[in-house]
């Protein structure tokens, strides 16, 4: 088994018989699962893609990932939400988060569309400057402001750079297969397109093309990624009893008692973007309607020395989950020092891993004994297979967890009240709009 629930340092919050009580609603969330008729059922695209994706497509995403590789310097990735996150955190998990900065053989990978700072991308256009440059462009409708704006900026780039028959070799267009103002754009100037499910929302996508090709791009073997996701496939679909239920069980039972706050920690740096992909996940499929454990992460031993009190010490209305990486394959050791003047003699010898082990452990025990419940989830490596696994697990436990809270987990309506109140303060066409704008100016005193 490639994840592992481990419940020791649960002792004392929660009771066998309360996790059981809820148990009975989680395995209700199963079978809505199993038999697709809960709210949001035309989004379940995800729970068989490990085994029902296109295979035509999966190898046309090699093909176009070898031509990427061998065309380009700097591979820019436009997309906000689950169009970047979970590509970024396969990268960085599977990789390094220093992938850019390490010799290869792939190109360098940057992120842009997920943010409007006009500085983020005037700095990524002078690092385009000089190199080859290709570009995925992810949208399903193609209209989303911030990556909409993003691929003007670069498609205004490479056309300038290599002419409109140039840049068309060297764009890459992730969106829906048959409509929206991308797939018409990408039709009219012939560049290469990959489809967005219509049955498997943003955060859900990492297994699609969405992620895959600049995984795949990246050097990552994407058929050890779907073949972990596969197999936790096959160990928790439509299956109760299972630690992927287990998890969402004990979770809603915490926000029960009190724990309205998740902290989802890991002792590697490698982990920040997929706590990110986490975080979108779990927050757009739970919060709403009034409800909802608020999703937050921490990587340790670093935050330990700014959020640590907090978490120690601070109002106790958080639970944390901690995902233990049982190997990382690191060798890295502690040198002796015969003078020893910092006192670290004692550790002399011993890899930075059996040391970051023990941090953990001694954290784990000092946070339970402030009053803050641990879960851990153990995953055996860090490589394609366990990641794709995670990811199975983690969006499962979602859609059971979110069922059993009593909440759609898999629509985000409240995603909408900002861009209608953004689009209106920049003065988009309508009358609906100028209405909007005159009331949201009066607010701002302006």
């Amino acid at each position: 088994m490639a994840v592992k629930l481990n419940e020791k340092y649960l002792a004392g919050f929660v009771s066998e018989e309360e996790i059981r009580k809820v148990e009975k609603e989680t395995a209700e969330a199963v079978q809505t699962i199993k038999n697709r008729n809960g709210a949001g059922n035309d989004f379940l695209g995800w729970i068989d893609l490990p085994v029902n994706y296109d295979k035509a497509e999966f190898e046309a995403i090699k093909k176009a990932a070898e031509k990427i590789k061998k065309s380009c310097d700097v591979f820019v990735v436009i997309g906000i939400g689950g169009s970047y996150l979970g590509a970024r955190a396969a990268i960085e998990y599977i990789k390094s988060p220093l992938y850019n900065a390490l010799a290869k053989d792939t190109p360098d990978i940057y992120f842009a569309g997920n943010t409007l700072s006009g500085t983020a991308l005037d700095e990524l256009l002078s690092i385009c400057d000089g190199k080859d440059v290709c570009v995925n462009v992810i949208s399903k409708s193609g209209t989303t402001t911030e990556p909409a704006i993003a691929f003007r900026v670069m498609r205004e780039y490479l056309e300038n750079k290599y002419g409109k028959d140039g840049a068309r070799e060297r764009i890459f267009a992730t969106t829906d297969k048959e409509k929206g103002s991308l797939k018409y754009l990408a039709d009219q100037n012939g560049y290469q397109c990959f489809v967005v499910p219509d049955d498997v929302g943003g955060r859900y996508s990492v297994l699609t093309a969405v992620g895959l090709l600049p995984i795949a791009v990246a050097g990552c073997d994407i058929d050890k990624l779907m073949k972990g996701a596969a197999d936790a496939r096959e160990a928790y679909n439509g299956k109760t009893g299972t630690d992927c239920e287990r998890y969402a069980a004990i979770r809603n039972c915490l926000y029960r008692k009190g724990k309205a706050i998740e902290i989802l920690a890991c002792y590697h740096p490698f982990f920040t973007m997929t706590a990110e992909w986490w975080k979108q996940l779990y927050g757009e499929s739970e919060g709403k309607d009034g409800k909802g454990i608020f999703p937050a992460s921490v990587i340790f031993s670093t935050d330990l020395h700014s959020m640590g009190q907090m978490i120690q010490e601070g109002k106790r209305n958080i639970f944390e989950t901690v995902v233990d990486i049982k190997s990382t394959g690191a060798k890295v050791a502690v040198p002796g020092d015969s003078e020893n003047l910092d006192g670290l003699g004692f550790i002399a010898g011993q890899t930075l891993d059996s040391v970051n082990r023990k941090a953990f452990q001694a954290t784990a025990l000092a946070h339970c004994d402030g009053g803050v419940p641990n879960i851990v989830i153990e995953v055996d490596g860090k490589n394609e297979y366990e990641f794709g696994y995670l990811v199975y697990f983690f969006e499962m436990a979602c859609a059971i967890s979110g069922y059993t809270l009593g909440v759609n987990p898999f629509n985000q309506p409240g995603v909408e009240s900002y861009k209608k109140n953004m689009y209106a303060l920049l003065g988009k066409p309508g009358a609906e709009n100028e209405e909007r704008r005159k009331q949201l100016l009066a607010r701002l005193g302006e």
